[in-house]
Formats: C-alpha cells, sequence, structure tokens
C-alpha cells in the first residue's frame, strides 16, 4: 500500500507537472481503505490538480449513470465554464487578427471602436483566425469544433449566433436540449450519445490544454457499483446499478483503458472501494477483460508500484 498523501506527491511530480501538460494521458485506478479515505482523496487531488492548471471534475456513480458514457460526459460538462473558455480561445483569435483585446470584452463593435477601424473588415479578420485555430484543429471531432466555433462567435456579439442559439449549443454539451432540430442553424444535426462520447471527451481535454488550461482531470468515483441491492424506499438515495448495468460500467472503463492512446491532456483517477478488489460477485473478478488490463498480479507484498494502473492506497 501506498500512503495516500505519498501517491498525491507522486501524482503530481510525475504526471500532473510535464507528463500531462506535454500531451500525455492516464488512467488510474485508486482503492482506498474506507469511505473516509476516498473522501479525503478525491479533495486532495481535486486541489493538487487545480494547482498544477488543470479543469477538475468530479462524477460520482450515485448522483450519476456511469454505465452511460455520455451521461459522464454531461456530468463533466455541468462543471466547466463554456463561455470563460470561449473568452480566451476568441482573445487569441483577435490577437492573431492583429487586434488584442482590452481588458473590458471581445465584443466586435467595441473592439472596433478601440482600434478605429471598419467592424465588417474586423469581423473577416477574426473569422479567419477562428477558423484556422477552432475549425481545423483535428485533435477535435467535427461536432465539438462547431460548438466551439459558435460559442466563439457568440462572444463577439456580431449577430452570427443570437442568444438563444448560443444557450442551445451550451444545453446540448450539457444533455439538456430536448430538440436537436433547433442546432440545424449552428449546423449541428446529433445529439451526444455512445457514438461519440469518448470522442467528445476527448476533444474537451484538447480545448482545455489550448486555452491556457493544463487539461482535465477527472475524479470518477465508482463505489456505489459494490452495493448488491437497494436499501429500503426511505434509505435510498441516488442511483443504484442492477447486474446489467454493472456489467456495462465495467465495459465502459475497459474501453476507456483501451482508448488511453487517443487521449491527450487527461487524467482519469477511478475510485474504487476495497469490494472492488474482493467481492467476486460485484467486483473487479465480474469482469475479466478489465481485470487483465489493470490487475497487478506481480507486486511486493508491502508496497504497490505507483506507475501501475491499479494502486491501494493507506490511511490518510
Amino acid at each position: 500500500m501506498i500512503l495516500a498523501e505519498d501517491y498525491l506527491g507522486f501524482l503530481e511530480r510525475d504526471y500532473l507537472h510535464g507528463y500531462l501538460e506535454e500531451g500525455g494521458s492516464a488512467l488510474k485506478f485508486v482503492v482506498p481503505p474506507d469511505d473516509a479515505a476516498a473522501g479525503y482523496f478525491v479533495e486532495r487531488f481535486a486541489s493538487v490538480a487545480e494547482g498544477a492548471g488543470f479543469a477538475v471534475a468530479k462524477v460520482d456513480a450515485a448522483e450519476t449513470r456511469v454505465h452511460i458514457l455520455e451521461q459522464v460526459f454531461f456530468a463533466v460538462a455541468r462543471q466547466l465554464d463554456w463561455d470563460g473558455l470561449a473568452s480566451r480561445a476568441t482573445r487569441k483569435a483577435l490577437a492573431g487578427a492583429g487586434y488584442p483585446a482590452p481588458d473590458e470584452g471581445v465584443a466586435l463593435d467595441s473592439i472596433a471602436s478601440h482600434y478605429g477601424v471598419d467592424p465588417r473588415e474586423l469581423k473577416r479578420d477574426v473569422d479567419r483566425q477562428l477558423q484556422e485555430q477552432v475549425s481545423r484543429d483535428y485533435a477535435m471531432v467535427q461536432e465539438f469544433r462547431t460548438a466551439m466555433l459558435r460559442l466563439c462567435q457568440a462572444q463577439l456579439r456580431s449577430g452570427q449566433v443570437v442568444d438563444a442559439e448560443h444557450t442551445a449549443v451550451v444545453d446540448w454539451l450539457r444533455g439538456e436540449l430536448r430538440q436537436i432540430s433547433v442546432l440545424k442553424s449552428a449546423l449541428i444535426f446529433r445529439k451526444i450519445g455512445r457514438h461519440n462520447a469518448r470522442h467528445m471527451l476527448f476533444s474537451l481535454a484538447h480545448w482545455l490544454a489550448v486555452n491556457d488550461r493544463s487539461g482535465l482531470a477527472l475524479l470518477l468515483d465508482i463505489r456505489r457499483l459494490g452495493f448488491p441491492r437497494r436499501p429500503s424506499p426511505e434509505e435510498r438515495h441516488g442511483h443504484y446499478y442492477t447486474r446489467p448495468a454493472l456489467f456495462d460500467a465495467y465495459e465502459m472503463l475497459r474501453e476507456m483503458v483501451d482508448n488511453a492512446d487517443e487521449m491527450a491532456n487527461c487524467i482519469v483517477v477511478v475510485v474504487a472501494s476495497p469490494a472492488f478488489l474482493t467481492d467476486a460477485a460485484r467486483g473487479l473478478d465480474v469482469y475479466q477483460a478489465l481485470k487483465l488490463r489493470i490487475f497487478d498480479e506481480v507486486r511486493d507484498a508491502n508496497r504497490d508500484n505507483p506507475y501501475s494502473a491499479l494502486v491501494r492506497l493507506g490511511a490518510a
């Protein structure tokens, strides 16, 4: 076992600074000894990652149906400042066009007035920069690039994107859009689902990295998966998982392990309970495809390898 503080120091030193900032990725399964230690680790890791410049998102299986990947993405999206990211990207486009934005904002008319230029000519120059920096950044999937372009155009207040369209794009990212037809004018035609949620998540990590953040740090708490059955109605809170849903959750994690080489500037830390390693009915043993990818069959009896995908923590 590794003490929580020692492991946090290791992650900060060997992953958060340098490796992940330079485009690396990591997926770690962390098993604290009890709920108190798990809560401590989650809060401390979030603090360390934020200090390293990462956008931190916490997703708890008790509050989010983690066996459905798009629900994980939606939970992450609800924790981000999309307009703040779009504002940074728009400022970079303005600077690239030769018109750095003053502190008061990025509205096109105010920028044109500040520099004494024709707003229509300024709009052409900025649109060209946004096309280059956003629409042609092929590290992100097309639908994500289109959505980010619309959010950036909305920041300019030039009339290209009206408030209703801007709101619809944000709702689409957060899984709160009821009718996809309202986004036809934005050239977005499909909802986020299992077919594209993984690539949307990877695109998000890249978008953060090119907009003055180190990347994405995702804390995925799966301790709720170990509950064998739902408690009595008066004691229930949040989501509980049937055996098929449990298999779907493990399958989702297995796919994330297999696709880790497609990620960049992203670390996913999966927090599990000790039963994850010992419970024959709902633990790692029920899904060998995941176990064979992360389990350390040969290891030191007294100390875990911190570079391993699976790490057991000692008491905080």
